[in-house]
Order: structure tokens, then C-alpha cells, then sequence
């Protein structure tokens, strides 16, 4: 479906029935160039942010601790203390791993790698290298059928077709998140990934063993309230869902971005991925005239509420574009 044809579907109030196709190049790469060509001083903000690791470890210790502190509470208690704080910290921690994905915490990239399997333990699931092998492809194919994996499948689309449906969608969209690229493109698994399986296994069988299930059900209840119907899960609809057919990619600029890695500053990470969270916001200082026409959010909460209770928005509402023949 082109463009045009999508927006008299909108008019209409129908929810689109395929994919909004482009026919240009991601957005990304030639707005990088034009900057970097009338802002050369953009480049001094690549590279590692050296507080990384700090961030990281005092989120881990906290989050750890405050799972072994509710081994003996009730299960409401432990339910909204996940919701309401633990939900945040493994939240932080999933969008450090993507800090980490594009080494933005040491220069050595096997040093990231190890910080990413330190950061992945309170999530209580292996992520982290998994996680990088694919969204390095999301950044270098954006929106390419077959390969960005950040888009969902035909079958969720075909799906989710109701605000129900879309409801139940964003609750366990976590879910679709993860498992989409291993239905869809599945990798062979490498050395790094069985590294960080053995070490996350250990460290939950050792909260189970020393600490109980509760503690252990804390941390899983934490990633999965926080990926789902909660404030800073809007950034997985943010960032790409088209609501407005011109653009692909949108920022956020709230508050949120302080416990979230400035994931919000989007178009900007897009632009310049090679540049920490911690600094993105210098982008749109120094070159703001490229992105202050965009369009912006500055909650992920209404972001939510848009995509569940808009009938014109859903699954099918991502830009897509064909591979090129050497891709």
C-alpha cells in the first residue's frame, strides 16, 4: 500500500491492511551527512560514555538487593512494588543493553559485551547478545522487509485488528519483541550468547536457591509489567509507528529520558548512533533547524492510549521498503 492510498484509509477511520511502503532510502544517513557537513563538531560527542558502568552497576545492585529483600512478602505486595519501581530499574536496564549494543560504554567491544550479560541479570531472561545481533541490523536496514526485525510479522498485523486485540497486543508486545526475530530470521546461536545463558541461568537458580521464587518471580514480574501496558514500553511505539504517513521515525522529549538513556532523542540516535544517550540532546542543540519540523511526543503514556484506541492505527503501521539486490 503506498502513502496516499493510506491516508484515504485514515479518512475513512478503516485500519490499513498493508504495510505503508516506501520506495526512498531511510531518512537517517543523508540527514547525518548533511549535519555533519555544516556541524563538523558534532563528531567530538562519539564515543563511550564513561559513567556507563557506574549507571548500570548501581541499577543492578538495587534492583538484586530489593529482589532478595521481598523473598518472604505477599504476592500483591511483591506485584506492585514490580509495577511501580522494580518495573523502572529492568527497564533502565534493558535500554543500558542498548546503549551497549552499539558499544557506547567502553571502547573495546568485548568489554561491552561483558557489561551487557552484567546488565541482562536482574531481567531474569538471556537478552543481551541475542539482542544486539539484531537491532545493529534495525539501525543499518531500517524498515527492509526480511531483515528489520523490529517490525512485526504478517501475522500479527492480521491479527491485531481491534482495540482489544491491540490491548492485549501492547501487554505482551515485550513478548512479540523478543521472539519475532527467532520465528522469523532465526540466527545460529554464537559463543557469546551461550555465555551469557550460562550466567544468567546461574544467577537465577542462585536467587532461587538462596532466596526463594518470590524473589526470583519479582525480577521476571519487573520485565514483564515493564515491557507491556506502562509508561516507558511507549518508546517501543514511539519511535516508528507511523501516525503521520511523512515520517518513520519520531522523538520523544519528556521526562522519562532521564531513567531511559535518552532512547526518546530517536531521530537523533538514528542519525548518530554512535553517540551515548547522555549527549544526545547536544544534537538537536547544535543542529536544531533538522529537527525541530519533526514531529515529537512528550508522553509515551498518550502515545499508548493513541495506538490502542485509534481504529486507523495498528501492526501494519510501519514504513517498510524492499531489499536492495546486495542486501
Amino acid at each position: 500500500m503506498g502513502i496516499g492510498e493510506e491516508r484515504e484509509d485514515k479518512e475513512e477511520g478503516v485500519m490499513a491492511t498493508d504495510f505503508f511502503w516506501s520506495y526512498t532510502d531511510e531518512p537517517h544517513a543523508s540527514r547525518r551527512r548533511q549535519i555533519l557537513s555544516q556541524y563538523p563538531q558534532i563528531k567530538d560527542l562519539f564515543g563511550p560514555d564513561p559513567m556507563a558502568f557506574l549507571k548500570i552497576g548501581v541499577v543492578v545492585l538495587l534492583q538484586l538487593w530489593t529482589a532478595t529483600a521481598l523473598n518472604d512478602a505477599g504476592w500483591l505486595k511483591i506485584l506492585v512494588i514490580a509495577y511501580f519501581f522494580g518495573s523502572f530499574l529492568n527497564h533502565n536496564l534493558f535500554l543500558a543493553i542498548h546503549e551497549l549494543s552499539h558499544n557506547l560504554a567502553f571502547e573495546t567491544p568485548a568489554y561491552n559485551r561483558w557489561l551487557g550479560i552484567f546488565a541482562n541479570l536482574p531481567i531474569g531472561v538471556p537478552m543481551s547478545v541475542t539482542f544486539q545481533k539484531y537491532h545493529l541490523e534495525h539501525h543499518r536496514f531500517q524498515g527492509v522487509d526480511g531483515i528489520d526485525m523490529d517490525i512485526p510479522s504478517e501475522t500479527e498485523a492480521h491479527l491485531v485488528t481491534n482495540i482489544v486485540a491491540k490491548a492485549i497486543w501492547v501487554v505482551f508486545q515485550l513478548f512479540f519483541y523478543a521472539l519475532r526475530p527467532l520465528f522469523l530470521k532465526p540466527k545460529p546461536p554464537g559463543w557469546w550468547e551461550f555465555v551469557n545463558f550460562a550466567v544468567q541461568i546461574g544467577l537465577d537458580a542462585a536467587m532461587v536457591h538462596f532466596w526463594g521464587w518470590k524473589s526470583f518471580a519479582y525480577l521476571i514480574l519487573s520485565t514483564f509489567v515493564g515491557g507491556g501496558m506502562h509508561p516507558m514500553a511507549g518508546h517501543f511505539i514511539s519511535e516508528h509507528y507511523v501516525f503521520k504517513p511523512e515520517q518513520e521515525t519520531y522523538s520523544y522529549y519528556g521526562p522519562l529520558n532521564f531513567l531511559t538513556w535518552s532512547v526518546g532523542y530517536h531521530n537523533e540516535h538514528h542519525d548518530f548512533p554512535r553517540i551515548p544517550g547522555s549527549k544526545l540532546h547536544k544534537v538537536k542543540e547544535i543542529a536544531p533547524q533538522y529537527y525541530e519540523g519533526l514531529e515529537s511526543y512528550k508522553s509515551w503514556s498518550q502515545v499508548i492510549y493513541m495506538y490502542v484506541m485509534d481504529r486507523t492505527v495498528g501492526p501494519f503501521s510501519r514504513m517498510k521498503r524492499k531489499a536492495k539486490k546486495s542486501e
